[in-house]
């Protein structure tokens, strides 16, 4: 639990800049505003509201981020225990299913973090901070307003956590096995990683979209979206916008997870080391 939380909170504020830029992207667009490419955004965002803009809403997530992947990667260690995923050889479908276990768990914490970090990370935020942020939404939203995006969510972060895990365990099995290696180095860890996280958050990004859209539907104009169900909202976003529309944000979407994914199961794996006195 120690490893797993220096690991989350490490890699999500190290990575958060990206991700406020993926934000930008995703979110709802004026009428007839086609949205803008990685260097635009990041070139609005520091122009308006310099490098510190950046970095809105990351007091969400520095605090959320260690409590949430300590259980996700305890969780993780004892369902593929139960299941038999630290056998000798490659296990990706129960390492597959011990990740989808814990990601049910950690989604419930990280869905109200989330929903609080991007309304900060919007261009034009009404909000003074993520405090600010929280308590308007509590106020005019109620309580529902944090969890509106869980079921997208886990929808989304069920089949990324899913490829995640499985291609990062088969990957460092594979390279060990390859390079004859009797034990995975660090550097086997952050390939493995950053190649687990590029697949994964490439292949779930419209799902992505969809998330961003429920969490960020209302912050600054009145809620687009009336149903918080995943397939009526992608639907509604095809029919107005089109195909391309959910393809917004890719590039910063996998600029964020590959070297966030190195950097979290490196220092995971590092910590866990240290810890045992190894």
């Amino acid at each position: 639990m120690i490893a797993g939380s220096v690991a989350g909170t490490i890699e999500h504020t190290a990575m958060h800049p990206v991700d406020t830029i993926k934000t930008r992207m995703q979110a709802i667009h004026p009428p007839g505003h086609a949205g803008s490419s990685l260097r635009e955004v990041l070139r609005t965002v520091v122009q308006k509201d310099g490098v510190r803009g950046l970095y809105r809403g990351v007091g969400a997530v520095a605090a959320g981020a260690g409590p949430a992947h300590a259980l996700h990667f305890a969780i993780y260690e004892w369902a593929k225990q139960s299941l038999g995923g630290h056998r000798e050889g490659l296990h990706p479908l129960e390492t597959a299913a011990a990740g989808c276990v814990a990601t049910v768990v950690n989604d419930a914490l990280m869905t109200p973090v989330d929903s609080v970090k991007q309304r900060c990370q919007l261009e034009g935020s009404p909000y003074r901070g993520v405090l600010d942020a929280a308590r308007q939404m509590l106020r005019h939203e109620g309580i529902g307003a944090f969890f509106k995006s869980y079921r997208t969510t886990l929808v989304m972060n069920v089949p990324f956590t899913a490829m995640h895990f499985s291609v990062y365990e088969t990957a460092k099995r594979l390279a060990c096995h390859g390079m004859y290696l009797d034990d995975e180095t660090l550097r086997v860890q952050l390939v493995a990683g950053g190649l687990a996280g590029g697949c994964a958050a490439a292949v779930t990004n419209p799902l992505d979209v969809v998330k961003t859209r429920l969490q960020t539907s209302g912050a600054t104009d009145p809620a687009k979206y009336e149903q918080t169900a995943v397939l009526p909202t992608l639907r509604q976003i095809v029919r107005e916008e089109g195909l391309q529309a959910l393809w917004q944000g890719i590039k910063p979407r996998v600029l964020f997870h590959v070297p966030a994914a190195a950097v979290c199961w490196g220092t995971y794996e590092s910590m866990k080391t240290l810890l045992r006195g190894q």
